[in-house]
């Protein structure tokens, strides 16, 4: 089966539960498929640590997950990134896509449906000086404007995509097993720490013993290795450890950009609570450009279909409703108070730079 061809037909109860399971909360110790095992079983799910092993391997190399292991926390590394819209000619598309993809700091480039702002994405650099400097670069090249949109307030990223099957709720949380540890009030990485992160930055080894694995590469202590992830778990630096699924692949195609004109007094009410949405795997706030964008808040939903896709809209929306007035929706002809931009093509999708934002903050 190649990466692009997963049906989830296919995919066994084992597959489902496992996805389910383990999209965070995976234990870090020396051996962590044997408790994962053992959590599985309780919950009615007949698999040994090595089966689990092999099971999350073949899903990884179906292309089911993009990768097994610890999802960093970039932002907490060092660096900086931030959101940029910009408005490409139709009869130019792909020529100001393929200027803009050629800046190795943009990670990310989508097409979105809007009638004026169709294109979107993230500038990712080590300097926040550099985002001016590059933004500065694209317009020079392309004739076009471009819109920077920083992240001003974060209420919730945690992308977790549960499928029917065993352990419906995902509410398996190995994370306090293994050595106690104590957060450290420090920013900074140590050149150890740097190593470390680049080394599990793409992923786990999908064995055994990842974390010893893990050790040998970077010819260290596998207690040091498991202390030090298991810090950078609370400290904020790792978000979370375990299965990160393709969520395409498990069918959650439609990718809605939610954009809502907030009333600042309401935005920090309105944004935990439409956070707490299960479905809304990005929520923040950010700034406005008048008379372009009139929009300060952003929450992200996924559906399995457009139907699913409008009807968690819709949910979004009536939370919103409880904290404010809200109008309706812009159309061609008139703006309102709330938009929806659905993605239409990936244009590209790159990892972000993680060891130059690492080096500019390694003490």
């Amino acid at each position: 089966m190649s990466r692009a061809d997963v049906d989830t037909a296919e995919l066994t109860d084992l597959d489902r539960a496992i996805i389910n399971a383990f999209q965070g909360g995976f234990p870090v110790v020396e051996r962590p498929f044997e408790p994962a095992a053992t959590a599985l079983r309780e919950r009615g799910v007949d698999v040994t640590a090595s089966e689990l092993v092999e099971r999350v391997r073949h899903l990884d190399d179906a292309g089911v997950l993009t990768r097994f292991g610890a999802l960093v926390n970039a932002e907490e590394i060092g660096g900086t990134a931030t959101l940029v819209a910009m408005h490409a000619p139709e009869d130019r598309y792909d020529e100001v896509a393929e200027q803009v993809n050629a800046h190795r700091e943009v990670a990310h480039n989508y097409e979105r449906e809007h009638p004026h702002l169709n294109m979107w994405f993230v500038v990712s650099v080590a300097d926040e000086s550099r985002v001016e400097e590059v933004l500065g670069e694209i317009e020079e090249e392309t004739g076009q404007p471009t819109y920077n949109l920083p992240k001003q307030d974060e209420f919730r990223v945690e992308a977790k995509f549960m499928l029917d099957g065993p352990v419906p709720d995902g509410d398996v949380d190995l994370s306090d097993r293994g050595p106690s540890v104590t957060p450290e009030d420090r920013r900074t990485l140590t050149p150890d720490e740097r190593d470390l992160v680049l080394e599990i930055q793409g992923g786990l080894p999908i064995s055994a013993t990842p974390y010893a694995d893990v050790a040998a590469e970077l010819e260290t202590d596998t207690e040091w290795v498991v202390r030090t992830i298991k810090r950078f778990n609370q400290e904020g630096k790792v978000r979370r450890v375990g299965v990160i699924p393709n969520h395409y692949a498990l069918g959650y195609t439609e990718n809605g950009m939610t954009v809502w004109n907030v009333p600042d007094d309401v935005v920090q009410e309105v944004g935990p609570a439409v956070a707490s949405l299960d479905f809304v795997t990005h929520c923040y706030r950010r700034p406005r450009h008048e008379g372009v964008w009139p929009y300060n808040f952003f929450a992200m939903t996924h559906g399995r279909s457009e139907a699913e896709s409008q009807e968690r809209i819709e949910q979004v929306r009536d939370v919103m409703a409880e904290y404010w007035d809200v109008g309706d929706q812009t159309t061609d002809d008139e703006q309102g108070d709330w938009d929806t931009l659905f993605s239409t093509r990936i244009l590209k999708k790159t990892g972000i730079r993680m060891a130059e934002r690492a080096d500019a903050n390694t003490e």
